[in-house]
């Protein structure tokens, strides 16, 4: 049986975004395009699918990482800064990821089921989570497994 762990992140990111997507479990809200994902941004995230996608890692990390809570993510998910001195000599140092969005995509992951939280400990992956993960990982497998693909070839 295949599971998470057996197909590459990247793939498996894709294929879940995708799944999620179609199963409009969740919403992009209004704000969501005007906001930057960081303070070591410049502009917000310019993909039409950065939503699901997001949706799609903070999944995979909780289910990996697990129990995890918003600050944890947030340094997962966040950028190194140059310092702001006039000469560009200051070393730089790292930021964290905008909480916001990591908080809303955890709430709205909870509404579709896949995302628990944890007694004081932050969040868990569902059996439901867990299924999802495991039946689109075995269709990434299946995938990498076929000769005609050339991606892999």
């Amino acid at each position: 049986m295949t599971t998470l762990y057996d197909v590459p992140a990247e793939d498996l990111i894709e294929a879940v975004a995708a799944e999620l997507a179609d199963e409009s479990a969740l919403d992009r809200p209004d704000w969501a395009e005007l906001v930057k994902t960081g303070h070591d941004r410049e502009l917000p995230p310019e993909q039409d699918d950065f939503w699901a996608r997001r949706a799609a890692s903070l999944l995979r990390k909780v289910a990996v990482d697990g129990p995890v809570g918003v600050g944890s993510l947030r340094t997962a998910y966040g950028g190194a800064v140059q310092g702001t001195n006039r000469y560009k000599v200051r070393p730089r140092h790292s930021t964290e990821g905008s909480g916001k969005i990591i908080r809303t995509i955890l709430q709205q992951l909870e509404d579709a089921g896949y995302v628990e939280q944890a007694e004081g400990e932050g969040r868990v992956i569902t059996s439901e989570g867990h299924s999802l993960l495991d039946t689109v990982a075995e269709d990434v497998m299946a995938d990498l497994d076929d000769p005609e693909l050339e991606r892999y070839a």
